[in-house]
């Protein structure tokens, strides 16, 4: 039992914004679960998936994904800032390893990561967390995105690479399923805009200002006070269905624009699951012991959480 995958939706309104019901409960319990696949797993190695939200990822130098040997976090929406542990020496292999698999990915020095990354591993490992992550950087809002059958590939480099360490390593996902928030694109963006998204270096007051607007406005969702694009949670659960199949050639197919059209604009943080589970199908057939989803109207999102390793 090589390799192991902890999958989790990321979202700004949880614990902020209260979903109504038994939701919260169960989502938690969800992640104890998790928490607990991955005490008895005891990773050697951890590589953390996950998207960035202009925040530290910026068109002054975009690229599909990037590996960090060293990092700090942005510490938004009460994730762990400052310096993050990070098993450097294990990242430059992997990065060494998964460039020989022919996979272009950049590494990075001074890598900056947002609740992308550092949500899920706050909730799984605990904020003050004593095992180092390996974050990696994929790319899921800053367009062009590259086709899908890449992202496998990756995936699938790096469950190669982790083979080759002959050591326990776990796979962090981190994303939201569908969901619809607002995301500028850069074609279509006004001259202060693109300014944001080439440089962005808020003060900590003006990113909580921020935040908090955001915030507020998933808490006048919840209360019905505002509209939200609806959660499609058909295509949610073609998407779960996919990564248990274990089979993940149907990727190849997925077209970028459509998986918007039917995911939402943040859609594309699924490209962490998707890497995740095709780095897993490199050790052969796997098993979900942790298997739950949510279609949370409140949030405007579907979440879900996951865990699973190889037979």
């Amino acid at each position: 039992m090589q390799l192991a995958v902890a999958a989790l939706s990321h979202a700004p309104s949880f614990g902020n914004v209260d979903p109504g019901g038994t939701t919260l409960d169960e989502i938690e319990a969800g992640i104890q679960e998790v928490r607990a696949f991955i005490e008895h797993f005891d990773p050697e190695a951890i590589v953390v998936f996950g998207p960035d939200h202009f925040n530290g990822q910026l068109y002054s130098n975009i690229a599909p994904w990037v590996i960090g040997a060293q990092a700090e976090g942005v510490g938004d929406y009460g994730t762990t800032e400052g310096h993050i542990k990070v098993d450097s020496e294990t990242a430059r292999q992997l990065h060494a390893a998964v460039l020989a698999e022919g996979i272009d990915i950049a590494r990075s020095e001074r890598m900056t990561v947002d609740h992308g990354v550092m949500q899920p591993v706050d909730f799984l490992l605990g904020k003050h967390n004593e095992r180092p992550i390996i974050p990696v950087f994929v790319n899921a809002i800053a367009h062009p995105l590259t086709p899908m059958k890449r992202v496998r590939e990756m995936g699938e480099a790096f469950g190669k690479a982790a083979l080759q360490l002959g050591k326990r390593v776990l796979f962090i996902a981190s994303g939201g399923i569908s969901h619809s928030p607002p995301i500028p694109r850069w074609e279509s963006a006004p001259a202060e805009v693109k300014a944001r998204l080439v440089f962005y270096a808020p003060t900590r007051e003006e990113r909580r200002a921020r935040e908090k607007a955001i915030v507020d406005g998933i808490q006048k969702i919840a209360d019905g006070k505002a509209p939200s694009s609806p959660l499609n949670e058909a295509w949610d659960t073609l998407l779960l269905d996919t990564f248990r199949s274990g089979d993940l050639s149907p990727v190849d197919s997925w077209d970028n624009e459509q998986f918007i059209i039917d995911g939402g604009s943040a859609a594309h943080e699924m490209r962490s699951w998707i890497a995740a589970y095709a780095a897993l199908s490199m050790a052969g057939k796997y098993t979900l012991p942790v298997d739950r989803y949510w279609p949370v109207k409140a949030w405007g999102a579907g979440f879900a959480v996951q865990a699973g390793c190889a037979v």
